[in-house]
């Protein structure tokens, strides 16, 4: 029983991975259905969502300073020593009695005319002591401090700062919404050419294998007419030469489409065990065939620079530098608040007060803060303000040079891959016919080597020419329709976006208006 429960046991330890590995799939995948898939998987469209977002919260931030600021607070403070232990208690732990008037309290040894005069001076000294009349409702040293308290701030008067501030971050929020529509056109174009690019490869690869199996016929041919004694030694040698250099070739086209597959499925994030079969071909009906691109590929091109989305990012980082120079500004100017403090108290003799014994504390002031001596601080957030202000306006400058100088090049692009591919059509056609003569002039043995190997060269080239200008021209058309939201070609981040302006903000120095909560 043992041995047939261990053999069991072994069964299912050694099935159970075969069990748990599921077969690839393969996936047929269309570029529409590559477009959907790429979106909620990008990392840049990802971090262009989080900008905004956090542009939205510096939005907030800026605007606060405009609307009253109420916050509420709540404290207990229990006494462990106090200055005030100097005065005595009675024996019932009422009101005390200072020991400075213990001078006074009568003797009992003296007449009695003596002690009512002592217990006279003793009650006058506790009262001349006591100008309130009831100590137990002060705060000098009580063993339970509870304080309510509600304060309140409004900004008068800043010098422009809040306004400043606010048109910071207004332009850090258009900043980065147009940042958001560009890293989304960019994943478009981004996954068109992935997508072609694994056509391409697959394309070729194809091509590649073609040859070879032609290679291998053209040997096969050659190693015939050499064993009938028609064919020399050279020409069996080249022609296995041929063969294995095709071998090769046909390899490294295998290799490269396995990458391109690879790189299409991390942008879309599909599993890596799953092959792809890709459906939508390299003609001028594949971009039609895509309902997201269509109405891209409708539209005329808007390709006027202050239209593209680096320039309009430009725009807006020289209006939040204007906002921070306003604020940079702001500092030599008065700065008045409105403060309001209101407070409840309460000293018990207990653990828990009563509302009845809380106290009332309320107060409201008006203060101004003006800078008076700052050893030149305030001068030099001026000169950086204004030196970022220069930058940024020599940025929008040289942006829109550039976004003219791209516009150019991309229309340049694709008409001369719409030339390179109307100039391929039936060029492969017309080399398929030549090598199926050069065959057979070969087999007939009216032809050379030569003109075979020739034909079929030719042959691969035309095959390859035509599938690299079909993908170089669908992308140059989708690059076209894309062009507003694009970035420039070949543009790093030299662009300091508004939100990150808006956070390099001169703080202004904190009001001196007071509180006036109450007693600590």
């Amino acid at each position: 029983m043992s041995a047939r429960l261990f053999a069991i046991g072994l069964l299912l330890i050694t099935g159970f991975p075969l069990a748990a590995q599921s077969p690839p799939q393969v996936r047929r995948l269309t570029l529409e259905e590559a477009l959907q898939l790429a979106r909620p998987a990008s990392e840049p469209v990802g971090l262009a969502r989080a900008a905004v977002t956090r542009a939205r919260g510096e939005q907030y931030q800026a605007r606060s300073e405009l609307f009253p600021q109420l916050s509420g607070s709540a404290s207990y403070s229990r006494l462990i020593k106090s200055q005030f232990e100097g005065f005595a208690t009675d024996d019932d732990g009422g009101p005390g009695r200072p020991t400075s008037c213990a001078r006074f309290f009568p003797d009992p040894s003296l007449p009695i005319a003596a002690r009512v005069d002592s217990l006279e001076k003793s009650l006058e000294c506790v009262a001349s002591l006591d100008p309130f009349g009831d100590l137990g409702s002060l705060p000098f040293g009580r063993a339970n401090t509870y304080n309510l308290g509600l304060s309140l701030s409004q900004t008068l008067f800043a010098g422009g700062r809040v306004r400043g501030q606010m048109h910071a971050a207004d332009a850090g929020r258009r900043s980065a919404e147009i940042g958001l529509t560009s890293a989304d056109a960019n994943l478009t174009l981004s996954v068109v050419e992935t997508y072609f690019d694994a056509v391409l490869a697959d394309q070729l690869a194809t091509i590649a294998r073609s040859a070879l199996d032609q290679a291998d016929s053209t040997l096969r041919q050659t190693e015939l007419r050499r064993q009938v004694g028609t064919a020399p030694e050279f020409d069996l040698l080249r022609a296995r030469v041929t063969r294995d250099n095709q071998r090769a070739a046909a390899i490294q086209r295998e290799s490269d489409r396995d990458l391109a597959h690879l790189r299409l499925r991390q942008l879309l994030e599909l599993p890596s065990g799953d092959s792809l079969t890709l459906v939508t071909a390299l003609d001028d009906s594949a971009l039609a065939g895509a309902p997201s691109l269509a109405p891209l590929l409708a539209a005329a091109p808007d390709t006027v620079a202050e239209h593209r989305a680096p320039v309009r990012q430009a725009v807006e980082a020289v209006n939040a530098r204007e906002g921070l120079l306003k604020v940079a500004r702001s500092q030599q100017f008065p700065a008045l608040a409105l403060t309001s403090g209101y407070s409840r108290v309460a000293y018990p003799g207990g653990a828990v007060p009563s509302w009845s014994s809380f106290l009332t504390n309320w107060s409201v002031a008006v203060g101004l803060t003006m800078p008076i001596f700052t050893g030149g601080r305030i001068k030099g957030d001026k000169l950086v303000a204004s030196a970022d202000l220069d930058q940024a306006r020599l940025l929008l400058r040289q942006t829109a040079e550039s976004a003219e100088l791209d516009a150019r090049s991309s229309s340049r692009q694709l008409r001369t891959a719409t030339e390179a591919l109307r100039a391929s059509e039936g060029t492969a056609e017309q080399a398929e016919r030549a090598y199926r003569i050069a065959e057979v002039r070969y087999a007939e043995g009216i032809s050379t080597q030569n003109e075979l190997l020739d034909a079929r060269l030719a042959l691969e080239v035309a095959r390859g020419n035509r599938a690299q200008a079909s993908r170089d021209a669908q992308v140059a058309r989708v690059r076209m329709a894309l062009i507003a939201n694009l970035p420039l070609a070949g543009a790093g981040s030299i662009l300091p976006t508004a939100a990150r302006a808006s956070q390099r903000a001169p703080t202004p120095p904190q009001s001196a208006a007071p509180a006036g909560i109450g007693f600590p």
